[in-house]
């Protein structure tokens, strides 16, 4: 019924990683009002296959237009492979969730060279990939949205997360300057910033690799316990908040109106990251208005609760 209802306004959505917390509750929402959605994840026939089975059950019980499909975000092969299938079936890309994250928690210097570079691989890289492959497309049909899923540390710091808050400030700065650039096609580069939420993001996190450097922090050496810790305690606690407000988040700016949607939507406890946004807004304006493109200055939205 829900699908029937919301089919004059179907579109058709790939969302990353799908297989689990916010790219799953977003690929299930958002199916669940009539959309078609691609919910991709790596692995799907491999250690994600009990995933994409789920999805598919609830696909043909729910009678969702709900496809999971492989997509490793780190390979270009893959991307590109993902995407002749959607064309293959006749499908035109509306929206890209770009959700795929990856969290490293430990002291900056105990991470080597190799750990930085997945951390970005995966969290910058990989949406610079993924938001390139869609957009002559988009650009062409004047239309389409990315929604680039970032953090409150894309605004804010929390020590112990020197590589992650680094990637997510970088995709603010993509994306925003995306959302600049794409005006006159009539497509929006937005960004949600979730606060910290029970997913699987924290316990999956890798931890720095070079030891010897962590213990020469001495009584710091432990701050990726104790920030494990930290959260670990308050996510198991009634005061945690809930993983589909974030979906809900991201389906409500999905079905708003071309140019209407904000270009920052903050979910959850944001330790001032709402501030920030509102602050930097109109100094963003000004800025676009000094440099000779004042046309762009409404553009700078703040963000929205």
């Amino acid at each position: 019924m829900m699908a029937e209802m919301s089919g004059r306004n179907e579109q058709t959505i790939l969302i990353t990683g799908s297989n689990t917390g916010l790219g799953k509750l977003t690929a299930l929402s958002a199916a669940r009002a009539g959309h078609v959605v691609y919910a991709s994840m790596r692995e799907a026939i491999g250690k994600n296959r009990a995933a994409a089975e789920e999805m598919r059950a609830l696909a043909q019980s729910e009678g969702l237009q709900l496809r999971p499909m492989e997509l490793d975000v780190t390979s270009p092969q893959s991307v590109d492979a993902a995407l002749e299938q959607i064309n293959r079936e006749g499908r035109s890309l509306d929206v890209l969730v770009n959700n795929a994250g990856h969290m490293s928690i430990g002291l900056a210097e105990g991470f080597t060279e190799e750990q930085t570079r997945e951390q970005f691989e995966v969290n910058f890289f990989a949406p610079v990939r993924l938001s390139r492959a869609v957009l002559p497309g988009m650009r062409e049909r004047r239309s389409g949205l990315l929604v680039h899923v970032s953090s409150i540390v894309g605004r804010v710091l929390f020590p112990a997360c020197a590589f992650y808050c680094a990637s997510k400030f970088a995709l603010e700065a993509y994306a925003e300057v995306l959302h600049y650039e794409l005006a006159g096609f009539g497509i929006d580069s937005v960004l949600v910033e979730p606060g910290p939420y029970p997913t699987h993001l924290l316990g999956n996190s890798p931890g720095p690799a070079d030891q010897e450097r962590v213990q020469a922090y001495e009584g710091l050496a432990s701050i990726r316990e104790m920030f494990v810790k930290s959260f670990g305690d308050f996510f198991a606690s009634d005061q945690a908040p809930n993983p589909q407000d974030v979906a809900d988040a991201i389906l409500r700016l999905i079905e708003m109106p071309a140019g209407q949607r904000p270009l920052r939507t903050v979910c959850g406890p944001d330790y001032g990251a709402s501030t920030v946004n509102q602050q930097t807004a109109p100094l963003q304006a000004e800025v676009l208005r000094s440099i000779g493109m004042g046309a762009l200055a409404g553009r700078a939205h703040a963000a929205a609760v």
